[in-house]
């Protein structure tokens, strides 16, 4: 895992340069994200553990979005249209990579698997997100 000040999605396909880019048609996981205070909470929980944020191997740190709630909907993040769609839910490398008992820990709450729905960049920095149809 590496951090990047900037990505770029590719409709249908994923991340360029990604593991998983053009994986499959109609891939549910083109780009993963993770909610930022879902991080600090699994590092206050295995405080002996140290922990970076690659090791929850998810594209995509966010914060203040409830990302269970995307299921099923789009959003909108920089001019970049997403579909949710599915919890990405934990495995047995988080017990590995954080500690005995963290793939419970992030049961229902290990991030948002999302389809790319139009071409464009993502960067490091404070966004607005939209969502179609709310104000």
């Amino acid at each position: 895992m590496e951090e990047v000040a900037e990505i770029k999605c590719v409709a249908g396909k994923g991340i360029l340069g990604d593991r998983f880019y053009a994986y499959k048609e109609n891939y549910k996981g083109q780009i993963t994200f993770f909610d930022v205070a879902i991080f600090e909470m699994l590092k206050a929980r295995f405080p002996a553990a140290t922990v970076h944020p690659s090791a929850m191997r998810r594209n995509v740190l966010i914060e203040g979005l409830d990302l269970n709630a995307m299921i099923g909907g789009e959003f909108e993040l920089q001019g970049i249209r997403f579909s949710g769609s599915q919890e990405c839910a934990p495995c047995y490398w988080m017990d590995r990579a954080v500690g005995e008992g963290a793939e419970e820990f992030l049961a229902h709450r290990g991030g948002l698997r999302a389809r790319i729905l139009n071409n464009g960049s993502l960067t490091v920095g404070p966004s607005a997100l939209e969502i179609p149809g709310k104000i």
